[in-house]
């Protein structure tokens, strides 16, 4: 029975494992932070090069890591069924999977030369991209490798050491670029190729300080999981690709939706493309609430799911929901109240604060359907739900809402209002069918349950 009580008691839960992985979402962010700042206080053309270097390298670590987290919902689904031996042979196939998905993201990252010529960028700024991009594709195989680490700590409700481990990186980052970028303490002067460096080294750091924490945990020694070490095993790696190759697509669509706002933005003019970006970019941070909380979403609903616990799994769900869409809720307000001052934070240009503060008003509105669609895919994760999500989110993203952007703000000369609108109804769209989707599995789940 659902009482006031019981939802209390699971929105704790749901926090307890959900506050540490939004620190850790906030401290990445903010390492990206860090290294836009920096190379843009050495020389504008570093400043871009780091710009266009991680538009470049985003999408492809986004869907590298998207599949990856398959390894979530699949190591608690296996702790909550208490099916202890299967859990490190996953975890060691998710590290073989890891080091292959890392091959093909080096290769494109060292070869986006002439893709750059061809957009027209000068050649001093491929030259800097493409060392940047070089230097950061040394850390991929770590931080992905990390990543998997990662997914099996927090899979067992032991998310902390994501936080901890991700405020260790963010220092490193800092000393690291201060130290590279203007060449401090005898090392060369390399600018934002040394923010490249700099990163890799913290993927490194972070890395070897989790592979540590996992090795010495008393706890896991249970899991067996390195001692039993084997070639890849295509049954394994197989069902990790099958779960997590949706969830890479699907974060994917939604990723390219917006920069493909974005370079449509690019179209209206300067005033109209530094607007959006102080938007975009708060709206990005205070994502990172739900998005941390959608991961604990993942791991309570599998955990439960395992468990053959399916009226609770789906309690947890629709509370883990509720919890993300409460506290959207409350940023919302933030932005609709304070929507001049937020925008003052990052400019002191009257026409892009006016501006800014119009499309943030409109960033809250879409905050709401940004906590509905979030905490419903973390929810249909735990469930090893993923094909249907992907083909919704290309459903809403590329059918509905880059159309309607266009439409709008291109065509019928709205502007950025009818390009965020296209954002709106992209989100709200993903948002309905992720919850009605996992109101229907759950329901029939526990229908069947019931029959037997």
């Amino acid at each position: 029975m659902t009482t006031p009580h019981s939802i209390l008691a699971e929105s704790r839960r749901t926090l307890s494992l959900g506050l540490p992985l939004v620190g850790a979402q906030l401290a990445q962010i903010s390492m990206s932070f860090v290294d836009t700042v920096m190379a843009g206080n050495y020389h504008p053309d570093d400043l871009a090069s780091v710009a266009i270097g991680s538009s470049f390298l985003m999408p492809f670590f986004t869907i590298a890591i998207g599949i990856l987290m398959a390894l979530s919902p699949i190591v608690a689904q296996l702790y909550g069924a208490r099916n202890l031996d299967m859990i490190g042979k996953k975890i060691r196939q998710g590290l073989w999977l890891s080091a292959m998905l890392s091959v093909p993201v080096i290769l494109v990252l060292n070869h986006l030369g002439p893709v750059m010529d061809m957009l027209g960028f000068t050649d001093e700024v491929i030259r800097i991209t493409s060392g940047y991009l070089y230097a950061v594709s040394w850390g991929i195989p770590a931080i992905l490798a990390f990543m998997v680490l990662r997914f099996f700590n927090e899979a067992l409700g032991v998310t902390r050491p994501a936080l901890y481990i991700t405020l260790i990186g963010l220092v490193f980052n800092v000393m690291g670029n201060y130290t590279l970028i203007y060449g401090r303490f005898g090392f060369p002067e390399l600018g934002a190729v040394g923010t490249g460096w700099a990163t890799a080294l913290v993927f490194w750091v972070m890395f070897l300080v989790m592979l540590g924490y996992t090795l010495r945990k008393k706890a896991y020694r249970r899991f067996r999981l390195f001692r039993d070490a084997r070639l890849p095993e295509w049954k394994h790696i197989g069902e990790i690709l099958r779960i997590g190759t949706p969830i890479g697509i699907s974060m994917g669509m939604e990723t390219s939706m917006f920069a493909v706002m974005a370079l449509l933005m690019g179209t209206l003019g300067t005033t109209v493309v530094a607007a959006h970006q102080i938007a975009i970019n708060f709206a990005s941070i205070t994502f990172m609430i739900p998005l941390g909380l959608s991961m604990a979403i993942t791991v309570r609903v599998g955990q439960l799911h395992g468990k053959q616990q399916f009226r609770q799994s789906r309690f947890a769900g629709f509370t883990g929901i509720a919890l993300c869409t409460a506290i959207m809720c409350g940023t919302a307000v933030v932005m609709m109240l304070f929507p001049h001052q937020i925008a003052s934070i990052y400019t002191n240009d009257p026409e892009v604060i006016s501006m800014a503060a119009m499309l943030l008003i409109m960033a809250a509105i879409f905050q709401i359907s940004d906590g509905l669609q979030v905490g419903g895919s973390g929810a249909l994760r735990g469930l090893k739900d993923t094909k249907v999500p992907m083909m919704v989110n290309l459903a809403a993203y590329w059918v509905i809402g880059i159309p309607v952007g266009y439409t709008l703000g291109i065509v019928l000369e709205w502007g950025p209002r009818g390009l965020w609108a296209g954002l709106i109804a992209g989100l709200t769209m993903a948002a309905i069918m992720h919850n009605l989707r996992f109101h229907h599995i759950t329901s029939t789940r526990l229908d069947l349950q019931k029959e037997s």
